[in-house]
C-alpha cells in the first residue's frame, strides 16, 4: 500500500530480551527471584543478567554459540535465561537426571563452549568433561553454581580450586554491556534435548519469536494477572520452565526457586509467600493429594495449577480440586515450546457434575493463541479425520510456537514437517465440540485381538481405585491375542490390594478387553519431567514372556 513502509519505528525482531528490559523499569524494585533468605529485584536482576552476557562475551562467547546449564530451580537458572541470549548465545538446558556419558554426548552435539554446573551436579558435569577430554572433544569452560544459601569459597575442595565460580563470572561483567539482540528473530534462542521416552534425545531448536509468543500465550492460559507469584514446582531446564521463565518476567511475577520439590516444600511455600500459580505434571499433582495431613496447610487463596507432560487422570483433577486448587490442563510437547494447548473451560460445564467436570478437564483441548490450527490426521494419507470423538489419528500442530527443527539433524526435521504439518506421535480423536482429546503414544497403543486398548484410559481407571497412588500400562505378548494389557501399579502407602482385585475392578469398568491381565507391583521408572519411561516397561513385559491361553476365557 502506497506511502506504508517497514522500518525500525515499527519493526522491532521480537525477543524475550525486551521482557526484562521492561520490568526492570516497570517492577524495578518489585521481588523478583526468591530462594530461603535469597532476594533479588527485578533491577537487581536485570544488572546480574547484563554481566553475565558481559563475562561470556569475555570468555569468548559469540552470537551463535552454546552455552549449557545442568541445575535444578535455582536463581541462577532464571539469569541464565536471560544472561545467555543478550551475549547473542543460545542456552541449552540439561536433564538433572542424565549421567556424565549422556551429558557428555548432548554437549558434544551442541558444541557448548561454556557449563554452569550446579554443585550437587558437579561431579556429573566433571565426568562429561572427563569423558570429551579422553576422547579429543573440545572440552567447555566449566562454571560451579555455588549453594547460594551457603556460599563460601573456602568449602571448596582442593580438585574445583581452579574452577570458575558463578558469582566470579557475574562480578567480571560490566553493567554497561551493549547487549545483543537478535538481527532476525527466528534466530534460535535455546536448544532443548527431547527427554529419550521413546527415541534417542533429540536437540529442538527454539526461535526468539517463538519464545515471546509462547510466553505470552502461556501467561494467558495460566490466567495470570500483573505480578503473580510463582513456585517452580515444574522443572526450569524443561521447555525453558514452559517458557513461563520468560512469561513470569512480561508481567513482574516473582519467581519462588525450590530446589527439592516435596509435598511439604509445596505447602510451606505456597502459605508463607502467597503462591498465586504453579505447575506441574501429574506425579506432582499425585504428591500433594496424598500428602499426609500433618503436611498439608490450607490454601492463602486462589491457587491456579496448570498441568502437563503426562495426560492427568480425571480422579487426580478433581481431588486437587477438593484441596481448592484451581486446574487447567495443557498439552505439548517439547517440539512445540511446551504447552500448545488448553482446555479451555466452556460455562455450559459448570452445570455438570463434579466428576463429569473432571472428566472434561482431563481432555487435551484447543490450541493456544501461538499455535495456528491443530488436527487429527491419519498418518498414512495425510487426511483430516471426524471430529466424531471416536475416529483415532494422529494429532499434528501448525503454528508460530513450533520448533525452528531438530539441530544438525535435517531429516528428523523434514520427518517431523511432512506435509507442512508437525507430526506429534500422540494419537487421539477430536470431538465435535473441537476439543482434542489424547488416547496414547503411537508406540504405546496395545493392539489385542485386533481391538485398539488406549493405555491412557486403563491407567486412568486404576487411579481411581482407592489403593492405587501409580499406574502405568503396556503391552505384553500373548499367544492368543496378540498382545494384552500388563499395568504396573504402585500402591499407596499402607495400601493393601491384590493383582486379582485391580483386574476385577478394571473388568466391572470397562470392556472386558481392555482391562490387564497381568499386574506389577513397583516403582515406576520416571524421566525428571514425570513421564513414565513406558519403554522401560515395555522391556519388562516382554521379559515376562508370553501368557498362555489354557484355562481362560476369551472375552
Amino acid at each position: 500500500m502506497e506511502g506504508t513502509i517497514k522500518s525500525p519505528a515499527n519493526y522491532v525482531p521480537l525477543t524475550p530480551i525486551s521482557f526484562l528490559d521492561r520490568s526492570a523499569v516497570v517492577y524495578a524494585d518489585r521481588v523478583s527471584v526468591v530462594y530461603g533468605s535469597v532476594k533479588y529485584t527485578w533491577r537487581q536482576t536485570r544488572d546480574r543478567c547484563v554481566r553475565i552476557a558481559s563475562a561470556l562475551s569475555q570468555l569468548g562467547i559469540s552470537t551463535g554459540d552454546v552455552v549449557s546449564v545442568l541445575a535444578p530451580n535455582i536463581p541462577a537458572m532464571v539469569e541464565l535465561h536471560f544472561g545467555v541470549p543478550m551475549a547473542g548465545a543460545l542456552l541449552c538446558t540439561l536433564n538433572i537426571r542424565h549421567d556424565s556419558a549422556l551429558v557428555a554426548v548432548l554437549l558434544r552435539h551442541s558444541g557448548t563452549k561454556v557449563i554452569f554446573a550446579d554443585h550437587q551436579f558437579l561431579q556429573i558435569a566433571q565426568g562429561a568433561c572427563e569423558i570429551l577430554s579422553k576422547n579429543g572433544d573440545t572440552v567447555p569452560i566449566l562454571v560451579l553454581v555455588p549453594e547460594p544459601l551457603t556460599q563460601s569459597v573456602s568449602g571448596k575442595k582442593r580438585s574445583e580450586e581452579d574452577i570458575m565460580e558463578y558469582e566470579d563470572v557475574v562480578a567480571m561483567g560490566k553493567s554497561d554491556f551493549e547487549v545483543i539482540r537478535p538481527t532476525d528473530e527466528c534466530d534460535p534462542i535455546s536448544v532443548n534435548y527431547t527427554s529419550g521416552t521413546t527415541s534417542s534425545p533429540k536437540g529442538v531448536v527454539y526461535s526468539h519469536r517463538g519464545a515471546y509468543l509462547n510466553s505470552l500465550a502461556a501467561v494467558l492460559l495460566n490466567e495470570m494477572h500483573s505480578s503473580p507469584t510463582y513456585l517452580w514446582t515444574n522443572p526450569m531446564f524443561h521447555c525453558n520452565g514452559w517458557c513461563l521463565l520468560w512469561g513470569v518476567t512480561a508481567i513482574g511475577g516473582t519467581n519462588i526457586c525450590l530446589r527439592n520439590v516435596t509435598a511439604k516444600a509445596i505447602f510451606d511455600n505456597v502459605s508463607q509467600h502467597k503462591v498465586t500459580h504453579m505447575g506441574g505434571a501429574p506425579t506432582i499433582l499425585n504428591m500433594i493429594i496424598n500428602a499426609p495431613e500433618s503436611e498439608q496447610k490450607p490454601l492463602p487463596g486462589k491457587v491456579s495449577f496448570i498441568t502437563g507432560a503426562a495426560p492427568p487422570p480425571a480422579h487426580v483433577i478433581y481431588k486437587m480440586e477438593e484441596l481448592g486448587f484451581s486446574m487447567f490442563h495443557s498439552y505439548g510437547l517439547t517440539e512445540t515450546y511446551g504447552p500448545g494447548t488448553i482446555c479451555t473451560w466452556k460455562p455450559e460445564w459448570d452445570s455438570l457434575p463434579r466428576e463429569e467436570q473432571a472428566k472434561m478437564k482431563a481432555r487435551q483441548g484447543v490450541n493456544h493463541i501461538g499455535i495456528e490450527e491443530i488436527q487429527v490426521k491419519d498418518p498414512l494419507t495425510m487426511r483430516t479425520l471426524a471430529a466424531d470423538g471416536v475416529t483415532m489419528g494422529e494429532v499434528v500442530f501448525r503454528g508460530n510456537t513450533v520448533m525452528n527443527g531438530y539441530l544438525k539433524n535435517p531429516e528428523a526435521t523434514k520427518e517431523a514437517f511432512k506435509g507442512g504439518w508437525y507430526w506429534s506421535g500422540d494419537l487421539g480423536v477430536k470431538h465435535p465440540d473441537g476439543y482434542i482429546e489424547l488416547k496414547d503414544r503411537s508406540k504405546d497403543i496395545i493392539i489385542s485381538g485386533g481391538e485398539n486398548i488406549s493405555s491412557i484410559e486403563v491407567e486412568s481407571t486404576l487411579f481411581t481405585h482407592p489403593c492405587v497412588l501409580e499406574a502405568a500400562v503396556v503391552a505384553r505378548p500373548d499367544e492368543y491375542w496378540g498382545e494384552t494389557a500388563c499395568a504396573f501399579v504402585k500402591l499407596k502407602d499402607g495400601s493393601k490390594a491384590s493383582a486379582e482385585e485391580l483386574i476385577s475392578y478394571c473388568r466391572d469398568r470397562l470392556p472386558h478387553y481392555m482391562a490387564p491381565r497381568s499386574i506389577v507391583f513397583e516403582d515406576l521408572p520416571k524421566t525428571s519431567t514425570g513421564k513414565v519411561q513406558k519403554f522401560v516397561l515395555r522391556t519388562k513385559a516382554k521379559a515376562l514372556g508370553s501368557l498362555s491361553k489354557k484355562g481362560r476365557s476369551k472375552l
